[in-house]
């Protein structure tokens, strides 16, 4: 089973997606590099990303990540705010429910795109 599917599949992610952007959009640190933002349209990304990296269909047409995120290493993102955003997602996933080591490998895949998201 993947971990898309133990997380509850397709209606689960949307609803951590929402959120998790929810969280973000409320947390001066970080809302400021979503202004402008089609927060509708970047949703519908993250939720095809977080699909296809958590092993269901994969439908993610957005740019990689290096690419995706360099203007927001250009406004200052850093490690700082990284870890930010890692704290809204286990919050966000506590929230529905998830269990620790699911929490867990879900942060691990996260982090493991950090490099290209910060043009490392």
């Amino acid at each position: 089973m993947s971990l898309y599917e133990e997380l509850g599949g397709e209606a689960s992610v949307n609803a951590a997606v929402d959120i998790f952007y929810r969280r973000v959009l409320s947390d001066a640190y970080v809302a400021s590099f979503f202004e402008g933002v089609d927060m509708e349209k970047q949703a519908g990304k993250q939720k095809a990303f977080l699909t296809m990296v958590f092993g269901g269909p994969n439908n993610y047409t957005g740019l990689d990540m290096r690419e995706g995120h360099k203007h927001l290493v250009d406004k200052g993102l850093n490690d700082s705010h990284y870890e930010h955003i890692l704290a809204h997602l286990r919050s966000t996933l506590a929230e529905l429910g998830v269990g620790n080591d699911k929490i867990q490998e879900v942060i691990s895949i996260a982090d493991s795109v950090r490099t290209d998201i910060l043009n490392k």
